[in-house]
């Protein structure tokens, strides 16, 4: 092959095969822009090559789903009253890993942008982040500068940053996740599609178009890279202001119903946009790139439609309102202009001036090979089974540990940087299970969590898929909010080897199963792979974000809330200490078995939700990372009271304080509730086991007794001392 067909190839990462598939169904070769374009449509990032058969293993339809998954810029379910949510995650990994700042406020943008695409107003922000360890420079780097450029974007778009998660390990050291997820509502019956008709008039609003971003899609994010120095020139720069103002008028744009559709330009620009649409429409589409305004001087028609600039939007337009529309846009002061139309011929059809620079069929744009590989099961974990126990010394000194390490300790220091009140609908802020915001005008609330464990996925992708919708439904649970629909982010690695792919079906299966066994379809969602450098892939990482609905009136919350109150753990008492922050931080392992029980898990939501609506219990909290130990202790601080339990440990005592098996939760409750809870337990068949009492103002348990404002010190304290590290 020659040399610049090969180094074409390589910038927009299509294979030589892929190439001649492009000829042979073309009936040509390509020509330089159509190259590009038809690499930015075939890239992995965009059409989803390794992944699509695969998704097709999730539920995605169910009661009140009002959107196609993957037909539309995000996915809609209807919560009644005649009002939907809309909801998306997507990930900003590769941007964020080279410039962190712009890399995660870019990310906050383009997440936004999906929402309002459908007539959304968005409401809640949610964010899964994920590092190396901060004893490192260039990691406590990446993690101040993500933190701040999504504090920074979010907050002056008004939007309340409401939840999330941060975890650390060597896995992410050269690959950090920088997940974002997006909650709009809007009125169930004009949700705005992305789709027009023949004639429609294509009106581009926003920003201008730069030379940012350019192989955003086809290269940033759709192959690994040796280093950082290739991938720098692909980052996009965000307006915050602008996409604020471009918000508010396509939202007042759909309340006057003036649009047939609109798009986002996010990964591919302009292209992806136009193509995407002109498929969605059964249409084809023409575009004159002269008319378009951009930042600099002699883009070429290259440049153009592959330039990822932010804070633009396409919008498909009746001719009879093309007038008003860029009428909308002149009253917000937002730059706007007509620069094509959908055609009937079914062409992707680009101009500049007179001269026609490009022009393929739009079926060959979107109709990239799909590829199922091969699979190959990684070696089993490390076994862990000839590990010592704690010895009751130790237990006090590992303990203090694990709960102020970074994994296990406050976010305060993140969420405190993020407005999680703007708009005072927040009822529930950061910090407890899962987050609530009001519905103005009754008594509903909507919840919303996101969660994904890397360690668990590693030990076996398809149990820790599970799991990580679990948690998620459990986190909903536990603030009596029933969930209604999931969003889902598989992070990965280099999906053309054997053992990546074989992560990435099993962890879609997992989700897969979990979602089916709680009833919960997946709306939408992203993929992003090639999460790897130098040949060293990242955890197989899911994150998971669900919303659910609850009463404001019976909202739970985890913290202890008065002495005298009873405490008990709801679920099976198990061994292990398989894939925990204990075994990792004290043996510094990541091995063993992880396992759980769909059918338990599914009881223990039903359980938890009937006892909070009945107002049995005062407060509950899911055992998750920590353990136990950790878990009660988080009770305490959060609500400023002690708590005396005295047991006797049967089993092995790091098992049972630190084992972080699933299907569990701690709740409290007055003394004249308790028959009640464990009449219902019964019921349920959920074992049931008293721990103590909520009493004073120390911390005691078997092998513990310790002043709870030493707890409290250490835990808020924690991840700020490992940022402090020198």
């Amino acid at each position: 092959m020659q040399d610049t067909l090969k180094q074409a190839l390589d910038n927009v990462a299509l294979s030589s095969e892929e190439y001649f598939l492009i000829v042979s169904r073309l009936g040509r070769e390509p020509n330089e822009v159509e190259l590009g374009v038809l690499g930015t449509l075939w890239s992995e990032h965009c059409a989803y090559k390794h992944s699509r058969p695969l998704l097709k293993l999730l539920p995605t339809t169910g009661k009140g789903v009002l959107t196609r998954t993957g037909e539309e810029n995000a996915g809609a379910v209807d919560i009644g009253d005649g009002l939907c949510l809309i909801m998306k995650i997507e990930s900003h990994n590769h941007p964020s890993a080279v410039e962190p700042f712009q890399g995660a406020a870019t990310g906050v943008g383009g997440i936004v942008r999906d929402i309002f695409a459908l007539g959304g107003r968005p409401i809640a922000l949610l964010n899964s982040l994920y590092f190396g360890p901060l004893a490192e420079s260039h990691n406590r780097y990446l993690f101040d500068g993500v933190v701040r450029g999504i504090a920074s974007y979010g907050n002056c778009l008004g939007i309340p940053n409401v939840g999330g998660g941060v975890f650390f390990s060597s896995s992410y050291s050269d690959n950090p996740l920088i997940n974002v997820m997006c909650v709009g509502i809007a009125n169930a019956g004009s949700i705005t599609r992305s789709r027009g008709k023949a004639s429609d008039v294509l009106i581009l609003a926003g920003s201008a178009t730069g030379r940012d971003g350019i192989y955003g899609a086809s290269g940033l994010a759709s192959r690994t890279f040796e280093s950082e120095a290739e991938m720098r020139s692909t980052v996009q720069v965000g307006d915050p202001f602008m996409e604020k103002i471009l918000m508010e008028a396509c939202l007042k744009l759909v309340e006057l119903g003036l649009v047939s559709g609109i798009q986002d330009l996010g990964a591919g620009g302009i292209s992806t946009a136009l193509a995407e649409s002109a498929s969605r429409s059964e249409c084809g589409v023409m575009i004159d790139i002269s008319r378009m305004r951009k930042r600099e001087e002699s883009m070429s028609p290259y440049e153009v439609l592959l330039s990822e600039s932010q804070e633009r939007m396409l919008l498909l337009v009746p001719p009879r309102n093309e007038e008003k529309v860029k009428s909308v846009f002149q009253d917000f002061g937002i730059p706007a202009s007509s620069v094509g139309f959908l055609t009937s011929d079914s062409k992707f059809r680009v101009k500049e001036g007179e001269k026609v620079v490009a022009e393929v069929p739009v079926e060959l744009l979107v109709n990239p090979p799909t590829y199922e590989l091969k699979t190959r099961k990684k070696i089993a974990p490390e076994r862990i089974d000839f590990l010592p126990d704690i010895s009751p010394p130790e237990v006090e000194e590992v303990f203090m540990r694990v709960l102020s390490s970074p994994n296990l300790a406050s976010r305060k220091w993140v969420f405190t940087q993020y407005d999680h009140q703007v708009g005072v609908n927040t009822v529930v802020p950061p910090g407890s299970d899962a987050s609530c915001l009001r519905i103005k005008g009754g008594d509903k609330a909507i919840a919303l969590t996101c969660d994904g464990n890397g360690r668990y996925c590693h030990l076996d992708p398809y149990v820790g898929g599970m799991m990580a919708v679990a948690e998620a439904c459990r986190n909903l649970a536990c603030v009596g909010a029933k969930a209604i629909a999931a969003t889902d982010c598989l992070n990965l690695g280099n999906p053309e080897r054997e053992e990546i792919y074989y992560q990435l079906k099993s962890v879609i299966r997992g989700i897969g199963r979990a979602c089916r066994v709680l009833d919960i379809p997946v709306v939408s969602g992203n993929v992003s792979l090639y999460n790897e450098m130098k040949g060293r892939a990242i955890y197989p990482t899911p994150v998971v974000g669900v919303v659910g609905v609850a009463r404001i009136k019976s909202i739970c919350t985890p913290h202890f809330k008065s002495e005298g109150d009873q405490v008990y753990l709801l679920g099976k008492e198990k061994e292990g200490i398989d894939g925990s922050e204990y075994l990792e931080l004290r043996w510094g392992k990541v091995g063993g078995k992880v396992s759980i029980d769909m059918g338990t898990e599914k009881k223990l939501c039903r359980l938890l939700l009937l006892l909070i609506r009945r107002g049995i219990i005062k407060s509950a909290h899911d055992v998750s990372e920590g353990g136990l130990v950790c878990t009660l202790a988080e009770c305490c601080i959060l609500g400023g009271i002690g708590f005396e339990g005295k047991w006797d440990i049967q089993s092995r005592i790091d098992s049972y304080l630190f084992g972080e098996s699933p299907s569990r939760a701690v709740v409290s409750l007055s003394p004249d509730k308790t028959f009640e809870l464990e009449r219902m337990a019964q019921t349920y068949n959920i074992p049931l086991k008293r721990l103590g009492e909520v009493k004073g103002n120390r911390f005691i348990l078997p092998f513990i007794d310790l002043p709870l404002a030493r707890l409290s010190s250490s835990w808020y304290g924690g991840l700020e001392k490992a940022l402090s590290a020198s």
